[in-house]
């Protein structure tokens, strides 16, 4: 039997690299594992060897102690893979095969996924709609912040790259399609943008980044990417995105100053529920409806607002009770006055992730460069953890197997 190692949430602000099991196709209990499906087996499943899996902004919000994330709990949820194991109900995937992993799980089955909504699949979670690999109430399924992952409705979910050394000599850009890159894209689209916008993205972290990175391959006239961290805005400018300050006040000003008006023609929340507020000193407290009021004034009448931006129903360390609960002080009058719409949750990847890794393979987007992705290896992920949380404006790739060294 194989060994693992695997990235393990420990508490707040601690992530240890722990040895744990090798995968099976059969789900066993564990941190975060719910009950019901402890037993169940996935003879249509492959299991992987992490080529790439990369830190996200949504395992931080875990990592700070702001979800209800059990310890122990085996984070990660961005992966790219090569099989190395089939389930015997496997058809069409290969021992050998290079492959995206979606981060939502989804059997392909349930109505949801028949609709193209995988975001919302409704048999991999006993709880609620919707799964992820390494993440708090979302089924249970062993985080890809390992050596090796079991991936459930391996032909359904898995995105083969159709060449082998292509795909790792291009890995860094690839290993974007698990969640990010289509998240960004999806922000975008939602947000009707289109060739000739005006798009404002709040946030410049990888998914920030890679929103706007989106908008331009949509055709966007003007970008313009808000944030307090100056590291990550002159990142958003060195591919040619404009920028604004939110800790210098509200970001209209800034946008007039850039479009002369105050309006964009799309805007995308890429900051979520520990948004703060616009300015200095005490203006800029954790205020986690600031975001999204932000946009319903920026955006123009009729326009739409995608939020990619992560927001939970259980927060012990929000500011008040009600955020706690998910439930945020939103100008919902100013919202319905302007006939705005809105996108939330997450992301269909499928919807997205083929015509992205065409994009990337023929040098439609650079989106490595773009959100500066830096290969580190698995021992280091509890210093790139720390970075990250920092503010550092880099994405973190973790290579577990020393495919991207080699």
């Amino acid at each position: 039997m194989s060994s693992n190692r695997a990235v393990a949430y420990q508490g707040p602000g601690r992530v240890e690299v722990i040895d744990t099991e090798y995968p099976t196709f059969e789900l066993k209990d564990g941190p975060g594992v719910n009950p019901a499906n402890v037993g169940r087996k996935v003879p249509h499943g492959v299991i992987v060897r992490t080529v790439t899996t990369n830190i996200c902004g949504s395992d931080q919000h875990m990592v700070r102690g702001r979800t209800t994330a059990p310890l122990g709990l085996v984070l990660g949820h961005e992966i790219t893979g090569e099989v190395v194991e089939v389930g015997p109900d496997v058809e069409f995937i290969r021992v050998g095969d290079i492959v995206s992993v979606p981060f939502n799980i989804s059997c392909g089955r349930c109505r949801m996924c028949k609709e193209g909504k995988t975001g919302i699949c409704l048999n991999v979670n006993p709880d609620r709609p919707g799964s992820a690999y390494g993440y708090v109430d979302m089924g249970g399924w062993v985080g890809g912040q390992a050596e090796y992952v079991l991936v459930p409705y391996a032909d359904w979910n898995l995105l083969k790259f159709p060449d082998r050394d292509q795909a790792l000599e291009k890995i860094m850009d690839l290993t974007m399609l698990s969640d990010i890159l289509p998240t960004g894209f999806h922000g975008a689209v939602t947000a009707g943008v289109g060739v000739g916008s005006t798009v404002y993205v709040a946030g410049a972290g990888p998914v920030g980044l890679a929103a706007a990175a989106s908008a331009q391959l949509l055709g966007a006239a003007v970008v313009i990417v808000g944030d307090m961290n100056e590291e990550r805005l002159a990142q958003a400018r060195s591919f040619g995105c404009e920028t604004v300050n939110v800790g210098e006040g509200d970001p209209a000003d800034q946008i007039e100053q850039l479009l002369g008006v105050r309006e964009v023609d799309c805007g995308i929340d890429a900051v979520g529920f520990e948004a703060r507020g616009h300015g200095h000193g005490e203006a800029a407290a954790e205020a986690p409806a600031t975001v999204l009021n932000s946009l319903m004034d920026l955006t123009v009448a009729g326009g739409a607002i995608g939020i990619p931006g992560l927001y939970v129903t259980g927060d012990p360390g929000a500011v008040d009770a009600a955020a706690q609960r998910g439930s945020l002080s939103l100008s919902l009058g100013t919202g319905w006055a302007k006939s705005l719409s809105f996108t939330t949750g997450q992301c269909p990847v499928m919807k997205y992730n083929r015509q992205l890794m065409m994009a990337i393979l023929h040098d439609r987007i650079q989106i490595a460069k773009a959100v500066n992705a830096t290969a580190i290896s698995l021992d280091k992920a509890p210093e790139a953890y720390a970075a990250f949380d920092a503010g550092a404006a880099t994405k973190f790739v973790l290579d577990p197997n020393g495919y991207v060294n080699a």
